[in-house]
């Protein structure tokens, strides 16, 4: 990537397509990789969803190390994992064991969300809380891995010392308070939260406080595209996504349907705008659209990164939308 183009990343949610398997998805998720290694992605972030029979990549850490074994420069991250699912002290370990295995590789993005539905969450939580102890948790982990201090009882083998990169993510401003509080990089969740993105980013700017991590704030900011030879071709590899975030508001979540020509006769006004405004920002259109809608986005919000999520229903679609985005990107740059 030339030096003065957007970094770009790809948040990949691992989704199952209909008709594919958990291992059919994963095995897409590595080929991904590869490929946006290749053209000169920086980060490549598998998120951590539970209980949802269109997505494959709830045991994130676990995917992580099949994706870093697969790719050789790409760094490998959490998009996030959701630390009130888990104990700081599992996390330490996990992350301590990729990044010896992968030294200079992993990024740990961190939620505080379920990532699923209150059933699922209270399984996998057993009690421990609803995640408004995630600042505390946040601060265990983070002396997990810092440098042992002399008695310290409890360490995290491999873990301890490691420098493995922290980001929060956030889908409003709590996130955007914390990270700037503790002068942490930001990544929003522009993809799915669009109405929160402007006030998130200026309160994460405007109460940023320089640390040994950060000088000054860095933001990544979550948007989805879909980016093809023609906006029509671009406009239906889109469906399958929206399809798909029908299917969740009507409590039916399942694997990633296939595209169609026309959403109109598949939902009711009212979910329309739902689905829409939702994914209101969404980048959608041959290259010289989405290069005019990239230079907007940047200009309106000064993002430092951008991570690119595409749940393109196709392999091959989703290789080519990736590959263009990065054209744009070059061309915006």
């Amino acid at each position: 990537m030339s030096n003065n183009s957007i970094p770009l990343s790809v948040l990949d949610l691992c989704p199952i397509p209909q008709g594919a398997t958990p291992a059919q998805a994963l095995a897409n998720a590595r080929s991904l990789a590869q490929h946006a290694e290749g053209l000169g992605y920086r980060r490549y972030w598998v998120a951590e969803h539970h209980n949802m029979t269109g997505i494959a990549s709830a045991a994130t850490s676990v995917v992580m190390g099949y994706l870093a074994a697969g790719t050789s420069t790409i760094r490998i991250g959490s998009g996030g994992i959701m630390l009130p699912n888990h104990a700081p002290l599992q996390i330490a370990e996990q992350f301590g064991t990729l990044e010896s295995l992968y030294p200079d590789r992993i990024d740990l993005g961190l939620g505080r969300a379920p990532g699923t539905d209150q059933a699922t969450a209270q399984a996998l939580r057993h009690g421990r809380g609803d995640g408004s102890d995630f600042p505390q948790m946040l601060d265990e982990l983070r002396r997990l891995f810092a440098d042992p201090q002399p008695g310290q009882r409890l360490r995290a083998v491999p873990g301890a010392g490691l420098n493995v990169p922290i980001w929060l993510l956030g889908s409003s401003t709590f996130s955007a308070q914390l990270s700037a509080q503790l002068g942490l990089p930001f990544a929003f969740a522009g993809q799915f939260s669009p109405d929160f993105m402007f006030s998130a980013l200026r309160t994460y700017r405007d109460h940023f406080q320089p640390s040994e991590t950060l000088q000054e704030p860095h933001i990544m900011l979550g948007i989805n595209a879909y980016v093809a030879q023609s906006k029509e071709q671009a406009a239906m590899r889109a469906t399958s996504h929206q399809q798909a975030f029908l299917n969740l508001i009507r409590g039916r979540p399942g694997p990633l349907p296939p595209p169609v020509e026309d959403m109109e006769a598949l939902w009711q006004s009212h979910e329309k705008h739902t689905v829409l405004s939702t994914l209101a920002g969404t980048l959608i259109g041959d290259e010289d659209t989405v290069s005019q809608q990239l230079a907007d986005l940047l200009e309106r919000t000064g993002a430092n990164e951008l991570i690119v999520s595409s749940s393109i229903f196709d392999q091959e679609a989703r290789r080519d939308s990736y590959r263009r985005m990065m054209d744009v990107a070059r061309r915006v740059g």
